[in-house]
């Protein structure tokens, strides 16, 4: 099983770290404060499983690697007249996804929240310490619901399961794009989040307006376990 499987995870673990983009900012962080080019959309180079013609090939258990695996988020603010896209991101990502007889069965993945980084620390301090209260809510987790079939050939696997972020619990939908590797699979996507649904707020303060929503988002280094 090289690919479908974590994707759910990655969405969850991704949307924890959106709620609190929006949060992140004070009127003092933003004084002067210039966001750098926003990151790249996470994509898989190669997407699909042409090369598979047997599902029962990704049977198994699959953890999530290191390397270049992150969950972020992606917002769009108006920053004294100017349009801005942030992006925060880390790489403290973990979890597990079972397959068995061609679908994913079971999908569980954490995103250490107090680690999600921008381009400012100031940004990024706020967010820890008065959006998401990281102190309280460390983690933030994504649970699969419902089985997800793993098609040969297939370019996207959708994933339904509880995202919790902030001590709140949603139901989402996350259709992630895959792709073999050379060590396993690659996922990668995103989900449309409201920030208000996850308690937290978009800050409105004059010079600084931040959307009321955004884009949680994955990329996802998978291997299957031994």
């Amino acid at each position: 099983m090289r690919t479908g499987t974590k994707i759910a995870v990655g969405a969850g673990a991704a949307v924890v770290v959106l709620g609190g983009a929006a949060l992140v900012f004070g009127p003092g962080l933003y004084a002067g404060m210039n966001a750098d080019r926003a990151a790249e959309e996470p994509a898989v180079d190669s997407p699909g499983v042409a090369d598979v013609t047997d599902a029962a090939e990704f049977d198994g258990d699959w953890t999530v690697a290191g390397g270049e695996s992150y969950a972020g988020y992606r917002v769009d603010e108006v920053l004294q007249g100017e349009d801005v896209t942030v992006t925060g991101r880390t790489p403290d990502v973990t979890g597990t996804v079972s397959v068995a007889d061609g679908s994913v069965t079971a999908a569980e993945i954490t995103v250490d929240m107090a680690t999600v980084a921008t381009d400012s620390d100031a940004r990024d301090a706020y967010f820890r310490d008065n959006a998401l209260n990281t102190d309280e809510f460390p983690t933030a987790t994504f649970a699969l619901t419902e089985p997800a079939a793993v098609e040969p050939g297939a370019e996207s696997v959708a994933l339904v399961g509880d995202l919790t972020v902030h001590g709140v619990t949603l139901p989402v939908t996350v259709d992630a794009e895959v792709g073999l590797t050379e060590t396993g699979a690659r996922v990668a996507g995103s989900v449309p989040v409201t920030f208000a649904d996850f308690g937290v707020q978009a800050p409105d303060l004059g010079f600084v307006s931040v959307e009321e929503a955004g884009e949680v988002e994955f990329l996802l280094d998978l291997v299957q376990n031994p």
